[in-house]
């Protein structure tokens, strides 16, 4: 059987093997590691003497793993599989052994060994870690008489703590349960010794591999935390440290002298982040010297000679700064407390004072990894000032002094390093990161300005000022200085609007306004838009947008930007151009009123960015293609030019612009499109798929055009369409959409550019769109659309019931027809997916949303009209069913709705009495609603599977008891009712309770039959 496994692993892992004989290997092996006796063929051809391949021994020590690891040995066999190993281990860990194991086979073995620890340590293996400590050798030649057996006992040490300690290792409570009882074990049983050893190593650094050294100190690190922290108090251990940590020299960080190193620094930071009192935690900080050991270690060359020079350690820098995160995270955490001792406060505090200048040494950092480490401590620091300052423990002004340095700091992190460049696809990753280090910087921004807001509006507004003030000199800044100034002001403005806006009436609102706007005032007038370079540029655009509502107070200052702005829209990079298209259409809207008498100048300077030329998707590989390709694809130019359209019919729409330059401009842009579609329209149809996308591209631009033109919208009682002349180009627009889309209505990108014009003519043609709707139905609602287009057309059209109310009557009678069963037709089809039931869903709640429209805009005849009469029994079918199905809740809240408002509707009168008459609108509909709705509540209530005490199904109860309201008002139904509650199973006395609440108010009755219900699924 030996033979047979060794061959089968080495089978299965030559490059040589064929494919069948290596799946044959594979399955061999895979049916020996499930086997119960497997293992023990395993453990004996690890243990061979002589010994088998590397990769044979691997195999079957990972075999042997698994055997433990999974439980299924009983004690006798872990027994004996411990014995064999340690016997190994002996065997193979001797004083001048050559035959050491390879570090994959040291893990597996330290693994497996770890395994048979949680299993028998505390019975079996009581001497577990004397075993392995005995083969290391005595105190005073750890290290050096058997380096093998110190490795392997160190890294057998480190492995228990992450079996058992290891924070971040998910366990049931059981498994933590025998984890802590295991830790109690080894602090009553070895700790000790697992120190003495660890003090032994250190107190002969120097004469032993530094690699053995470094792993002891990750080994102290990982355990300190749950042991006795008096390890790290001892003269020796300490002073080992020191040495290790402040160790000079060129050498590389990742030698094994800078590994050493920094494995000394993170001991520290383990150590100080170990849970302890307040004032053990104080004294600790203080014990370990760790103020004297940081300023050393900054004053190093390493850190201060080397500073800015390829050879600057950033390994040691970014490991000391998680070294000081901790220190003055523990610092302030003591200071934030209530309970914290005078005495304590008033150490922790010269602690904080001490360590600033390291934390903000750090902080300023040109490596953003290294100035990351501090930046949640320094939150921390800012976060308590702004707490003692909101309770008034402090005054702003106590803390000026180590605010003004923190935020100088934070300013400089913003800029650009000397060496970034900006715009360079290659660097992307890092802009990225420096983009969100800004985000991050600006939170701390934030918190400075609510401690001390005159001290943050000094500090900016000198960065700003300074900034530009040197435009004048010889010293003149650079796109650097110049990105950091706006960028600054750009956060900066926050404070100046936060109370309602920059102004007043017309004066700046606060100190911050007042600054803001010589802020503006003078990056307008230094010509800052004509600076070259594309950050600059992007910024002053978006300040501009920003804060708009400076312009509409200093008017003098548009025409200047609006130059500014036509050449942005014009320049030769990408970024700059893309991005210009859309915050000139946000500056133009804002200011639309003050821009009538440049509409034509504006219009003429953009006129020829409005020529359309669909792109096709380019064939790039997948490694071509960036997530983030910074807005330059084919399809974001063109999303980016549409709103060039937009702001030329914003600019075009005041009413102060002449009708003659309104219909002109529009006319200027509607009919060189048209053409334009009418020529690529034979070819789309024809398949052509770059004429169907300028087909697609061109209706978009119709409907952009038509946004700007107008932002009223039928049933909002404010504004109106536009003159009746802009109205009649627009009609051209509508005419050439439909005319594309009859044709190509089986095109999804043509449906999906007509439903999108559809909804924005609606703004500009008003009621004329009205005759042109069973088009725009017929074609929008083809028989290949999707129910996700149905939905969302659905929901346009319920805006033009309610826009047009009255007048839609009897179009709507026309098409009320065609539509349902184009609807209906999608409600039938069968799903096949998620996104497919989300669809449909969706879909059934934009289709009774629309009948609820009609039936609250007084055009209920309609659904009875004789042209509609075919399909109102499906139609009633639909929401019958809607009304019963507790999975949509939704839908099942609608549908009553609707049901309760055709009754209120076609019902009559309410009756006066019991013993009245009912008086329906159509006659014999209150025989129908006593057959076809009174029986629904009852089935919603009886449907199996719903859950009344669901809030969503609580709210469809409520519905369908109103519905119940309105049926006993309509029609005589108190009789049916009392003997549908007693068939129910109801007392008397539930039944009285029942039909007074029904005689009340409606809204009371919602919530009792809801209550009703619940008390009686109990």
């Amino acid at each position: 059987m030996d033979a047979q496994v060794e061959q089968a692993i080495q089978l299965a892992f030559d490059p040589r093997t064929d494919q069948q004989t290596k799946s044959a290997a594979y399955t061999f092996l895979h049916q020996l590691r499930e086997d119960a006796n497997g293992w023990q063929t395993c453990l004996t051809l690890f243990t061979r003497t002589p010994a088998p391949d590397e990769v044979v021994r691997l195999v079957c020590l990972e075999v042997v793993n698994n055997a433990v690891q999974t439980q299924r040995l009983d004690q006798q066999n872990l027994v004996y599989v411990k014995e064999n190993l340690l016997g190994y281990v002996r065997q193979w860990y001797t004083p001048g052994s050559t035959n050491l194991d390879s570090p994959g086979i040291q893990n597996k073995l330290t693994q497996t060994v770890t395994y048979l620890f949680t299993s028998l340590y505390a019975a079996e293996w009581p001497s577990f870690f004397d075993d392995f400590r005995s083969l290391a050798g005595s105190g005073s030649d750890i290290g050096t008489s058997n380096p093998a057996a110190t490795v392997i006992y160190l890294r057998i040490v480190g492995s228990v703590h992450d079996e058992i300690a290891d924070v971040m290792i998910p366990r049931s409570p059981d498994e933590q349960k025998r984890h802590n009882e295991l830790k109690d074990l080894i602090r009553a049983r070895d700790v000790g010794k697992i120190i003495a050893t660890w003090q032994e190593i250190l107190s002969r650094w120097r004469q032993i591999d530094l690699s053995i050294t470094e792993m002891c100190l990750r080994t102290m690190a990982k355990w300190v935390s749950w042991i006795d922290v008096s390890v790290m108090l001892d003269g020796s251990v300490q002073g080992a440290l020191l040495e290790l940590a402040g160790q000079q020299g060129n050498f590389d960080a990742d030698s094994k002298e800078g590994r050493a190193r920094d494995a000394a620094i993170d001991t520290f930071t383990e150590t100080v982040g170990k849970k302890m009192s307040a004032n053990d935690k104080v004294q600790l900080i203080r014990y370990l010297n760790l103020e004297s050991m940081v300023g050393q270690l900054l004053a190093a060359p390493a850190l201060s000679q080397m500073r800015n020079t390829p050879e600057y350690d950033t390994d040691l820098a970014e490991t000391l700064a998680k070294l000081v995160n901790n220190v003055v995270f523990d610092i302030v955490k003591v200071l934030d407390a209530n309970d914290t001792e005078q005495q304590t406060r008033s150490s922790a505090e010269q602690l904080l004072q001490a360590f600033m200048p390291f934390l903000l040494r750090l902080f300023s950092d040109e490596y953003d990894e290294i100035c990351s480490a501090v930046i949640p401590s320094l939150t921390d620091v800012l976060t308590m000032l702004r707490k003692n300052v909101k309770a008034q423990i402090a005054a702003p002004s106590q803390y000026s002094g180590m605010l003004r340095p923190i935020l100088d700091a934070i300013v400089a992190k913003m800029k650009y390093d000397e060496t970034a460049t900006w715009g360079d696809d290659e660097d992307a990753t890092d802009e990225a990161e420096f983009q969100d280090l800004r985000k991050r910087l600006h939170i701390l921004q934030q918190t400075i300005a609510a401690i001390d807001e005159p001290l943050y509006i000094e500090v900016l507004t000198n960065v700003v000022a300074n900034t530009f003030s040197r435009l004048d000199s010889n010293d003149k800044p650079n796109w650097r200085d110049l990105d950091l100034a706006l960028y600054e002001m750009y956060l900066f403005g926050e404070l100046a609007i936060k109370n309602g806006g920059m102004y007043q009436k017309t004066v700046p609102s606060s100190a911050a306004s007042q600054n803001l706007t010589e802020m503006l005032v003078k990056m307008v007038d230094a010509d800052l838009a004509n600076y070259p370079h594309p950050a600059v540029q992007l910024q002053y655009m978006e300040i501009c947008v920003r804060y708009v509502q400076f312009f509409e107070h200093n008017t003098d200052k548009i025409a200047k930007v609006l130059e500014s702005f036509v050449r942005f829209v014009h320049s030769d990079h990408d970024k700059v151009r893309l991005r210009s298209w859309y915050l000139f259409q946000r500056y133009v809207r804002h200011l639309r009123s003050q821009l009538a008498h440049l509409a034509q100048n504006v219009f003429q300077a953009v006129s020829d960015l409005l020529t359309i030329k669909a792109e096709l998707p380019e064939d790039r590989d997948d490694e071509d293609i960036s997530s983030d390709d910074d807005g330059q694809s084919a399809n974001a130019a063109f999303t980016s030019q549409l709103f060039l359209f937009e702001a030329v019919g914003t600019v075009a729409s005041t009413s102060a612009v002449q009708i003659d330059t309104k219909v002109a401009i529009a006319k200027s842009v509607i009919e060189p499109l048209a053409a334009d579609l009418q020529r690529h329209l034979s070819a789309a149809k024809g398949g052509d798929s770059r004429a169907v996308l300028q087909v697609h591209h061109v209706i978009m631009a119709f409907g952009s055009l038509a946004y700007g033109f107008s932002d009223w919208m039928p049933g909002v009682k404010a504004g109106h369409p536009p003159p009746d002349e802009v109205s009649s180009e627009f009609m051209n627009a509508s005419e050439a959409t439909i005319t594309a889309l009859e044709s190509l209505k089986q095109s999804f990108d043509v449906r999906n550019a007509a439903r999108n014009a559809f909804s924005r003519y609606l703004g500009v043609l008003g009621a004329r769109i009205l005759n042109q709707l069973p088009r725009w139905i017929d074609g929008l609602l083809s028989s290949a659309s999707s129910n996700d287009e149905m939905a969302m057309f659905l929901r346009t059209l319920g805006q033009v019931v309610y826009g047009f109310k009255t007048e839609i009557s009897s179009i709507l009678d026309q098409l009320l027809t065609p539509l349902l069963q184009q609807v209906f037709a999608g409600l039938a089809q069968p799903t096949a997916g998620t996104d497919d039931e989300v669809q449909l869903k969706e879909l059934k709640q934009q289709y009774l949303n629309f009948i609820l429209m009609i039936l609250n805009n007084d055009l209920a005849s309609v659904l009875i009209s004789p042209a509609n009469q075919g399909t109102f029994d499906s139609f009633l079918s639909t929401l019958t069913r809607f009304a019963c199905d507790h999975t949509d809740p939704q839908s099942a809240r609608l549908a009553f709705s609707a049901l309760g408002k055709m009754t209120s509707i076609w019902g009559g009168p309410d009756l006066t009495s019991a013993d009245a008459t009912p008086a329906p609108s159509l006659p014999g509909f209150d025989s129908f609603v006593l057959a076809q709705f009174a029986p629904l509540p009852w089935k919603l209530v009886a449907a199996p599977g719903g859950n009344p005490q669901d809030a969503q199904l609580r709210s469809v109860l409520q519905e369908a008891g109103a519905l119940q309201w309105t049926i006993i008002r309509k029609t005589q139904y108190r009789d049916q009712l009392q003997r549908e509650l007693e068939g129910l199973g109801a007392s008397p006395e539930a039944v009285r309770s029942y039909m007074i609440s029904i005689a009340g108010e409606v809204l009371n009755f919602r919530k009792f039959f809801a209550t009703f219900v619940q008390q009686a699924k109990r």
